[in-house]
Formats: C-alpha cells, structure tokens, sequence
C-alpha cells in the first residue's frame, strides 16, 4: 500500500495546489482587480517600488503575482504548481507512514 498511498497523496498535493494558488493569491492581495489597498501585495509593491526609484520591475516577483493575480496561471505555471504540489506531497506520503 505505500506506492500507492504515496500516489495518490502526489496527486491530492498537485490537484490541490493548482485549486488553491487563485485563492492564495487573492489572500496575499493580487485580485482580479488590481493589488487590494493595505494588503500583503500592497506593502510588496510599495516596496520594490523604493527599490526601483518609483516603478516595479517587469518580470519582478510583483509584477509576476499580479499578472496571475489578473489573469490566471499561465500553462508553465499552472505546471510549475502541480508539480511542486505533487512533490510535497508524495514526500509527506512517504514521511507520514500510516
């Protein structure tokens, strides 16, 4: 049973971060809308934006959480997710032994 327990956690980590990342995002303060007033995102983007005498960096982390705060995860994201997702929890699978 550990193969497959293990499987199915990978599975369970990878559909259930590619499910959340909208909502961790939105919680962060990247919204549909724009970067939500006093939220976590708020104090990022205020923050690079010291940092770059006034403007945020394209291709920056901000800029990269807005985008798919506005539009969704891209392909290769959406990828990237479910594959980090996956990975975890295939090891808390094999770390957690029932």
């Amino acid at each position: 049973m550990g193969l497959l327990t293990t499987l199915a956690a990978a599975t369970v980590g990878g559909v259930g971060c590619v499910a959340l990342a909208p909502v961790a995002l939105g919680a962060l303060g990247f919204t549909s809308v724009g970067i939500a007033l006093g939220s976590y995102g708020a104090g990022m983007m205020s923050t690079a934006a010291i940092a770059n005498g006034g403007g945020v960096a394209a291709g920056s982390l901000v800029a990269v959480l807005q985008s798919a705060g506005m539009a969704g995860l891209s392909t290769a994201a959406t990828a990237a997710v479910a594959t980090t997702g996956g990975a975890v929890g295939g090891v808390l699978a094999r770390l957690i032994r029932y």
